[in-house]
This record gives C-alpha cells, sequence and structure tokens, in this order.
C-alpha cells in the first residue's frame, strides 16, 4: 500500500508525488515552473538534495483542494535525475510514492530513451512491490514546441499502457505544467480519501526536516 502520512499535531496529511523520466526529459523544468508560480505562503524552499544527481525536492500545501477527513494535503514533489548510474537514487526517492508524473521528452531521437525509463520506472516500483498501475500517474509529453517530434499517438502507444491521463507541455515556458500537477494531485487526494485507515501511516516525525 501507498504510505501518507497524517500529523495529528499540524492536522495534516503528507503526501509524496514523484517526478520521473529519462535525462533532461523536462523533471527539473516542471519542478522550478511550479515554485516560481506557487503563493509564496503555500510553498517550503527548493531544496537541491544533491547538485551532480539533479534530485529536487520542496513541498507545497494546495489549500484549493481542500481537506480529506478535516486535515489538509501537504505535498512533497520530488525529481530524480534521469542518467542511468543513479538508479539507487531514483529507487530511494519512489520509496512510499503516492503520484507519479512521467515526463517523457517528444524528440524522435529520445523514443527508446523515454522506453527505457519506464521500463525503470516499473523495475524499481517492483522491488516495493508494486505496480504502476496501482499508483495514481499522468504522462506528460514535453518539448512539443522543437523540430522533429513523435507525435502524440506515436508517444501515446509507445509509452503509456495503462491509459492514464495525458498532457502535451512545453515546461520551459510551463505550457501545460500546472495542469499536469492538478490533475495528479487530485489524483493522489481521491485515492487517500478512499484509503483505508491503516494505509496512513500515523506519524509527527515522517519528513521532518533533518538539521
Amino acid at each position: 500500500s501507498n504510505m501518507a502520512f497524517l500529523s495529528h499535531s499540524k492536522k495534516e496529511i503528507k503526501a509524496k508525488i514523484v517526478y520521473y523520466g529519462p535525462g533532461l526529459s523536462g523533471k527539473t523544468s516542471n519542478i522550478e515552473y511550479i515554485h516560481k508560480k506557487m503563493r509564496s505562503d503555500h510553498r517550503g524552499e527548493l531544496v537541491n538534495l544533491s547538485t551532480s544527481e539533479r534530485t529536487l525536492f520542496f513541498d507545497f500545501l494546495p489549500v484549493e483542494l481542500g481537506n480529506i477527513k478535516g486535515y489538509r494535503t501537504r505535498f512533497h514533489i520530488f525529481t530524480v535525475p534521469g542518467q542511468v548510474f543513479y538508479n539507487e537514487t531514483r529507487k530511494t526517492v519512489l520509496k512510499d510514492v503516492d503520484g507519479i508524473v512521467f515526463v517523457a521528452d517528444s524528440q524522435r531521437k529520445m523514443r527508446d530513451e523515454n522506453i527505457r525509463s519506464l521500463k525503470n520506472l516499473e523495475e524499481n516500483l517492483a522491488a516495493y512491490g508494486k505496480k504502476l498501475q496501482d499508483i495514481p500517474h499522468v504522462f506528460q509529453y514535453n518539448k512539443r514546441d522543437l523540430p522533429d517530434i513523435l507525435s502524440i499517438e506515436e508517444l501515446h502507444r509507445q509509452l503509456n499502457k495503462t491509459g492514464a491521463p495525458f498532457f502535451e507541455a512545453v515546461a520551459t515556458t510551463g505550457n501545460g505544467v500546472l495542469n499536469t500537477l492538478k490533475l495528479i494531485s487530485k489524483m493522489v487526494l481521491k485515492k487517500l480519501a478512499t484509503a483505508p485507515a491503516n494505509s496512513i501511516q500515523e506519524s509527527d516525525e515522517a519528513f521532518e526536516e533533518k538539521n
């Protein structure tokens, strides 16, 4: 089961969304754009966990998405490094994930990279005994402004085996970015709202910043 964290002291549920995809597909651009657009009192600081590995993280409180059983939901948003040799990091970041955005690079030359990254995502989830279709997820077909890109139909056929929702995007300009985030957030909330109470772990320590 997925593990959202429930903090009684803060009346808050914490859920984790991970942006996954091949190197330089636009995961970081998504995160940076979201952070820039978010009201400052609704977001935490953008933390670069490790520059070399391009793992970015911040949390935000999307109040407009409302409450679950009187608790507001704080989302923690992570990106993972795309490069092949950082697999341990990617696997660790996927632990207890509640929602996934797969950012695909629409360029024709990136076709195999996308497929490889998706396969890698499925393998890393399997290590935790999970399947992609059991976790709320959205596909984002990014870089639609570049020349020599695959059609949406082609990308869809190659990647979206689960029939998940998808968006076209140009993450560098923010096109499609907030739509992607809103939908994955809603899907995660819906799943949490119907989750058995015992799948939400109670903790006031979970995700606390270590000083």
